[in-house]
């Protein structure tokens, strides 16, 4: 990561740990307050465990996939999107949380610690689950510096990639498909709703906190339907060429659970050019940006050059 890249990372790491923060039962305040502070010392061990879940939050590729949009069109106020990227990492740690439960993906590990079902129970992990899910609209209705109309159609971005249509109908597909071949083209789809639909919500959110065009947002999500393809097939190479400790969960678990994977249905090298292919096309959605759109560049050549 070249030192241009890792200051916008380190800032925009900075602002989510700061708004997460905010956004956890603990720091809730105005009207994002309980509406029954006696019930308060009840929900510790619920607070805690949804605390335990953000903590460590891994590589937070899809906040800074927002606040990336939003710079690469000119905003340089990064607070505009502060909202809608919090939103983003508190929907995708849900989904991790609910992945790993032993009725999905029976992972006992998340982010190098254990999965929260083993660290707490499995009722806490689906309740931690569904309020972050909601904590993440809440926010957004909140956020400020944004008008009624913006804070409507992130809602409905969000809502749609979260959702029957986008990442729980991949991660359906994905359940259904084990033990079974899918062809690239049934494998593309079904990773385009699991990994990338939240991606590409990414683009759009920072693109629509910067008030972006029909034009520029479709690049966009170019951008981020060919780079968040990208991102599975890096994940299923490094299923097979990383380790466990580098990786923060269980290498080599799709291979055991009998997925259809890239590697799987192209070859360990047949992936990797695939990665490629699939950033070039990626990187070719951003020709017309100017320098702004870089962070985009550069993360996006991070996503496929990865270890973890």
């Amino acid at each position: 990561m070249n030192p241009e890249l890792a200051d916008f990372v380190g800032e925009c790491q900075r602002r989510l740990s700061a708004s997460l923060a905010i956004a956890s039962c603990t720091g809730a305040t105005g009207r994002g307050a309980p509406h029954y502070p006696a019930a308060m010392p009840s929900l510790a061990a619920l607070t805690a465990a949804a605390n335990y879940s953000l903590a460590h939050g891994g590589k937070r590729i899809r906040p800074l996939l927002c606040w990336a949009a939003a710079h690469a069109l000119g905003t340089t106020d990064l607070a505009l999107a502060t909202a809608p990227a919090t939103a983003l990492e508190l929907v995708h740690t849900y989904s991790l949380v609910h992945d790993d439960l032993p009725a999905m993906d029976d992972d006992d590990l998340r982010r190098g610690r254990p999965s929260l079902h083993k660290a707490f129970d499995e009722a806490t992990a689906v309740l931690v689950g569904d309020g972050l899910q909601a904590r993440a609209f809440e926010i957004i209705s909140d956020a400020p510096g944004l008008d009624d109309h913006q804070k409507l159609k992130m809602i409905r971005v969000l809502s749609t990639a979260a959702g029957l249509h986008g990442m729980v109908g991949g991660q359906f597909m994905d359940i259904r498909a084990t033990d079974s071949e899918l062809d690239l083209a049934h494998l593309q789809a079904m990773h385009g709703l699991k990994t990338a639909a939240l991606i590409r919500a990414a683009l759009a959110l920072g693109g629509v906190a910067a008030g972006g065009s029909q034009s520029q947002l479709e690049a966009l999500d170019a951008y981020g339907r060919h780079i968040g393809l990208a991102f599975q097939v890096v994940d299923d190479i490094l299923d097979v060429e990383g380790d466990t400790g580098t990786l923060g969960k269980t290498r080599g678990k799709d291979g055991q659970a009998n997925k259809p994977t890239y590697v799987k249905l192209l070859g360990l090298d047949g992936a990797k050019a695939e990665a490629q292919r699939l950033l070039e096309t990626a990187l070719a959605a951003l020709a017309d940006f100017a320098t702004t759109a870089d962070h985009l560049r550069q993360l996006a050549r991070y996503i496929v050059e990865r270890d973890h």
